[in-house]
This record gives C-alpha cells, sequence and structure tokens, in this order.
C-alpha cells in the first residue's frame, strides 16, 4: 500500500512567511498550489483560468528575462574601453615614442588615430604611422592633421 509523505500534512506546512517585495515562479507556483488546494470540490478552479494565469507569468518571466539581457548588454557596451575612446578615431595624438627593442625614449611623437582595440582591459589606439599605444601614453589630442601631410 502507498503511504502519504507526512511532510505534505497541512498541519506540518510552515505557517510563518518571510515578506518579499519579488515574486517570482517558485512564488507563483506556491500561490497556484494554494489555490488548487483550497478550491471548494463543487466549484472547481476553471482550466481556461488556469491556463491563462499560466500564460500571463510565462509572458512576464520572459519580458523580465528580456529586460536583464538587455541591462547586461547595455552594461558590457558601457565599460567597454573601445567603445570609450572610439571617439578617438579620426584624431591627431601626440605621445612619447619609445623604441621597442632598448626602451629607449624617442621623443615626442604624433600620429593620427586609425583604429582602437582592447588588450587585456585596455584600450590600445593604433595609429597611421604603424605604431600601437596604450590610451593613457597620449598626452595631446586634436582635430587637426600635420600640415604637410596627404591622405595618399
Amino acid at each position: 500500500m502507498t503511504t502519504i509523505d507526512p511532510s505534505l500534512y497541512l498541519s506540518n506546512q510552515n505557517t510563518s512567511r518571510t515578506p518579499s517585495a519579488n515574486l517570482g515562479k517558485d512564488e507563483f507556483l506556491q500561490i497556484l498550489m494554494t489555490q488548487l488546494q483550497n478550491q471548494d470540490p463543487s466549484q472547481p478552479m476553471d482550466d481556461t483560468q488556469f491556463i491563462s494565469q499560466m500564460a500571463q507569468f510565462s509572458s512576464l518571466e520572459q519580458m523580465m528575462n528580456m529586460t536583464k539581457s538587455i541591462d547586461t548588454l547595455v552594461q558590457s557596451q558601457l565599460i567597454s574601453p573601445v567603445i570609450e575612446y572610439s571617439h578617438m578615431i579620426g584624431k591627431e595624438v601626440s605621445y612619447e615614442a619609445t623604441d621597442q627593442e632598448t626602451g629607449e625614449a624617442l621623443g615626442n611623437t604624433s600620429s593620427k588615430v586609425v583604429a582602437v582595440s582592447q588588450h587585456e582591459g585596455w584600450a590600445v589606439l593604433e595609429l597611421e604611422n604603424g605604431d600601437k599605444i596604450y590610451a593613457d601614453a597620449v598626452t595631446e589630442v586634436s582635430d587637426r592633421a600635420e600640415d604637410g601631410e596627404s591622405d595618399e
């Protein structure tokens, strides 16, 4: 003979509740189960009403998931160094150039930014002269190209 689990008896159910501002699917299912347990046996809950509630909850849950995904996307774009420094493309930047092999300072150099990339979370400016520098190495930014240069 099948036995009933005593933990399922109403007298063994937790009667205290912890208030929460959020309603999730667990809370919804708990409310639904309470409705089903306390319904009048002579007038059971209408199937269409039950299905309608489930559809509304499912729709609400999908909207909440979509909102969370959009928020995550926006946040990831706001903290991206590429997005943050993309306005530098086409600008003339000055920086302290160094010899890659010796590390010796070569003096102040300037070039036009042609692209922005990311390396280990840092913005890297790719310059027209072939150099790649970190954005924090820039000492001056201007809109003008140096006189005498042409875009050939």
